[in-house]
This record gives structure tokens, sequence and C-alpha cells, in this order.
């Protein structure tokens, strides 16, 4: 565990992150009263997800460079407080477009501030305790879609999607008070550059360790990305038994989480990485064999422990690759990461009414057999580059 004195500063990361989470996707169970409210098409609310995203991966990975002279802690507060301010505007909203702004602003927080909590956890725990730490700050993250979402759809539906709004932004500002009393100064560490950029994508193993993430979500979000119309084609599912099946992916997901670094520790993050890719391919294995009943459903959830074993040891690598650079290179994972779910729920989106459920997991394994290929790719670079230069022996 990490130790008690960083315990309080991890956990203001993860609620950081929590709040972050929730804001992302909040407007997913809040499409029906805005677009009521604002007079606009679901779909056209659904985007409000994509411009965040978008903006997010566009952003986070500019970021370092554009705030390469500040220390860690005041960026983390400057991306928080965007995020606050992003949520708290939007609760304001007069019009749909004022609506986008807002998510835009709340987005360029959330690139800063991700990417940045995650740097901040690996570097106030000893390097042995970096797996459990960033699993602490992650679960954040993963709790928001158990939680967050879910929350505030429920306070969308009984208050109104402007109340809801407003208390995740005031959980945002309480996830700020907490960063700013509890996580201590951290040095920036060398400022980074457009040259380090370029030094970073030559490092062995970093681009390739980089598009795993984005191709793994990419196959995860095929599906996902799409879970309510997906089950209910698929299994018939009442919206309820939706709602159940969501949160029972989102429970067994922190439990993935929760477990990852224990399995790195013993297995390493390679290994523990292959193990996540495994079980994602046989959870979209069996969905496809899957009956067309209720039972079924079962399946839908299992992969998720699978699916949230990946983001701690992934993050771990890559600050072991580039420990002069952590939050450059972990921008760039957070880029990849909401690229990847982007493009997975435009794949997944783009293909359900002209092809039904039925064949969704097998596009989504065929991506996830690319993400396996870069997989391997980086921890046979890694492999090498660890390897001892051999002396060669002088003759006699």
């Amino acid at each position: 565990m990490p130790s008690r004195s960083s315990t309080p500063a991890l956990l203001a990361l993860s609620l950081g992150y929590f709040s972050l989470g929730t804001i992302s996707l909040a407007v997913v169970g809040l499409n029906g009263p805005i677009g009521d409210d604002l007079h606009v098409a679901p779909a056209r609310v659904g985007f409000l997800v994509t411009v965040f995203a978008l903006t997010f991966a566009l952003f986070a990975p500019a970021a370092p460079i554009l705030l390469r002279r500040w220390n860690r802690k005041r960026v983390l507060l400057l991306g928080i407080g965007l995020l606050t301010v992003g949520a708290a505007l939007g609760a304001l909203a007069p019009n749909y477009g004022f609506l986008a702004v807002t998510r835009v602003v709340g987005a360029m927080g959330a690139a800063v501030f991700g990417p940045g909590a995650s740097a901040a956890g690996s570097l106030i725990v000893p390097p042995e305790r970096r797996q459990r730490a960033l699993a602490t700050v992650f679960a954040g993250m993963t709790a928001a879609a158990v939680l967050g979402v879910p929350l505030a759809s429920f306070l969308g539906g009984s208050l109104g999607w402007r109340p809801a709004m407003l208390g995740v932004a005031a959980l945002s500002a309480l996830g700020c008070l907490l960063v700013a009393v509890y996580v201590p100064e951290i040095p920036s560490g060398e400022p980074p550059t457009i040259k380090a950029y370029r030094d970073t994508l030559r490092t062995p193993a970093a681009l390739s360790t980089v598009s795993t993430t984005l191709l793994f979500m990419a196959a995860q979000f095929t599906v996902y990305g799409i879970a309510g119309a997906y089950l209910k084609d698929r299994f018939d599912a009442s919206s309820g038994l939706i709602s159940v099946t969501l949160l029972a992916f989102g429970v067994i997901g922190v439990l993935g989480n929760a477990s990852s670094p224990r399995i790195a520790e013993k297995l390493g993050g390679s290994r523990t990485i292959t193990i996540a890719v495994a079980g994602l391919a046989a959870g979209f294995v069996l969905l496809l064999v899957a009956p067309h009943s209720e039972p079924g459903l079962v399946l839908f959830a299992i992969w998720a422990f699978f699916s949230q074993m990946y983001q701690a040891p992934q993050q771990a690598r890559l600050v072991d690759l580039l420990p002069t650079q952590p939050g450059l290179i972990l921008a760039m994972n957070a880029a990849a990461l909401y690229l990847g779910m982007s493009l997975g729920s435009f794949i997944g989106s783009a293909l359900l009414p002209g092809m039904g459920a039925g064949p969704i997991p097998a596009v989504a394994l065929v991506i996830l057999a690319v993400a396996a290929l870069a997989h391997a790719s980086s921890a046979r670079k890694v492999t090498v580059a660890e390897q001892p230069a051999t002396t060669p022996v002088p003759s006699s």
C-alpha cells in the first residue's frame, strides 16, 4: 500500500479523477433533460462527449510544453480549476452552442489535470509503490463510470440537469481544495520541448506502448461505447436490466483496477497487460457465442475485470520508459486513451444500424488483435533496450 503520508494526496488526486470522469460523461446520463431544455436532438447532445474527448486528445500533448515553467502542483490546480469552471458555466448555458464551448473549457482542464495527476501520483511514492499509487489515482476514473454517471442521471431526473451539473462542479471544487491542501509541492523536472516529444517517440517501445493504449481502448469502446443499444439489440434487455448490467460492469471494473498492482508486482507490468488483452479477447468471444437471452448478459460484465486491469501497469511502464519526462509521456498516453474511446464509439455507432449487435464484438476482436501486436512489439523493444552491451574480447 502507499505510505500513510502519501495516502491523503493520492486520494485527493483520485477524487479529482472522479470529478473528471463524471464531468466528461455526465451528459450521457443527462441527455434527455438537456435535449428537452435546449430543444436539440439526442444525437447532438451525445456529440458533446465527442467534443470533450477530442479537445482532451488534442490539448493533452500540448499542455506540458505550454506549462513547462510551472511546478506540478500549480499545473494540477489550474487543470482542476478549469474543469470546475467549465462544469459550472455549463450549468448556466443559455443554449447549445454555449454549452459546447464550456465542454471545450472543461476538457482543456481535464487534459491538464489527468496526466498531471498520474505523474504526481507516481512521483510522491517510492518506485516500488508506483503500481499501487497509480491504481489508487486512476480508481477515481473507474469509480466515475460506476457512481458518477448514474448519480448525474438520478440528479438530472429528480432536480433537473442544471442542478446536477452544479453538483458535479461542486464536487470538482472540493477536489481542487483537497489537492491544494494535501498534494505536496513537486518540482516540474526537465522542461518539455518539441524536441523532447521527438526524442520520446524515438525512445524504444514508447510509440508502440502508446499505440497499444489507443487500440485497446478502441476495441473496448467499439462495444462499450454503444452499450445500451448493444444490450437491447443483442439480448432484448429492458432499460432497468441495462442499468443493472452497466452497474455490474463498473463494480467488476473497480475490482480489476484494484487487483492490477498485485498482479503486476508478481508477474510484471508487461505480462499483466498481456493478461488484460487476452481477458478482453475472451470476453468478446464469449459475447459472440452467448445465447440471445438474459443469462448472456452476465458475459457482458465479465470482461470489465480485464479491461480495468490495463491502465495502472501501462502507466507505470511508461514512467519507467521515460523517468525524466513522466508528464509528457503520460499526456501522450492520455491523448491516445481518449482518441481510442472516440474511435471505438464511432466504429460501433456506425456499424450497429446496418450490421446489428451480433457481429460487433468480432470487429472489436480484430482491433484488439492489432493492439496485441503493438504490445508484443513494445515488450520486445524494452527487452532489447535493457540488454547490456557485450564487450568484445580482444584477441591475444
